[in-house]
């Protein structure tokens, strides 16, 4: 049975205005507006059978640019560390995305936390190319313990609103957010000029007048 949290970041990326608006109720207006493009651009977001053994995740969202299988993940503690199973489940992710060249992310929902409480990592992978490819580039990898091995750390992922603001930013926009797009369109009226009438020059003085 999926979770809250997992139905909650699900119908975020479906686009759902009402599950943006839940997730970002405690953001500012700016985090709010980026967030909200996923309206525009959604994902179709499939819930994955079983317990994700298989790499496929949690979540597998997809649009006809990309596609991403989500693994979930919520905890009361900034760092999570892989062992057993989780680390088992790590490993067949990072394996689907080398044979699809698919791009797997975790998502990490931290626990009363006001803001943004979701963070987003990539697992690292070799085979990404194309539109993926140049994601991954905005998209941080799991990061490494000092033995090397891969954890979260809600600290250093990218918060969902970034994230979306990435993902689902309209290609016309060149480079610019549709906020700053739209902002540079406003036409700011001029303020009316008042014409003042010249002084009349004094009769002692029109005598000396060229």
């Amino acid at each position: 049975m999926a979770s809250s949290y997992e139905r909650e970041l699900r119908a975020v990326l479906a686009g759902s205005p009402d599950g943006v608006r839940a997730v970002t109720r405690s953001c500012t207006e700016l985090e709010r507006a980026k967030a909200m493009q996923v309206v525009q651009r959604p994902f179709l977001v499939v819930r994955a059978a079983g317990s994700g053994m298989d790499g496929s995740g949690d979540l597998l969202a997809l649009r006809g640019d990309i596609c991403f299988p989500i693994e979930v993940k919520t905890r009361a503690d900034k760092k999570v560390y892989f062992s057993g199973q989780t680390e088992t489940q790590l490993q067949a992710m990072k394996e689907i995305g080398e044979k699809c060249e698919l791009m797997p992310l975790y998502a990490h929902r931290l626990k009363g936390v006001r803001g943004d409480s979701w963070r987003i990592f990539r697992v690292e992978t070799s085979t990404l190319s194309g539109r993926l490819a140049t994601l991954a580039k905005r998209i941080p990898a799991l990061p490494l313990t000092r033995t090397g091995k891969p954890h979260l750390d809600w600290d250093l992922g990218l918060p969902l609103h970034q994230f979306l603001g990435v993902v689902c930013r309209n290609s016309d926009d060149n480079g610019l957010s549709r906020i700053v797009t739209e902002a540079l369109a406003i036409q700011v009226e001029s303020e009316p000029v008042i014409e003042v009438a010249p002084e009349p020059v004094p009769t002692w003085m029109r005598r000396f007048r060229v």
